[in-house]
Parts: C-alpha cells; structure tokens; sequence
C-alpha cells in the first residue's frame, strides 16, 4: 500500500495503521521504507503533531 498524498487521507491512513498494525512511527516509516520526519512534517501542515503515548497523531 502506498500512503496517500493528500495531508486529510494520509492522517487518516496513518492512524489507522498505527492503530491495528504498529506500535510506533519508527515501526509504520520502517515498514513502508519511509521517513518518520516525512510524514511528522506533512502532518504539521494541517496542525497535527504525533503524541507518542497515545501512538497517533492529534
């Protein structure tokens, strides 16, 4: 699976990933041979940051 393009989809993929697959950022990037930093940056965009206790971003 590739991970969207648009910033909405992405945060919705990702968070879904993180919460059925992978138990932290590093985890999904490594899994997908991405750049956590990446998708930390393309998230900021729309105002969300990833909160580590929770493993998803908020």
């Amino acid at each position: 699976m590739n991970l969207p393009k648009d910033p909405v989809m992405l945060l919705s993929a990702v968070n879904m990933q993180l919460r059925d697959h992978y138990p932290s950022l590093d985890e999904l990037a490594k899994a997908y041979m991405i750049d956590a930093q990446e998708i930390v940056e393309k998230l900021a965009a729309i105002n969300y940051v990833y909160d580590e206790k929770t493993n998803q971003f908020r």
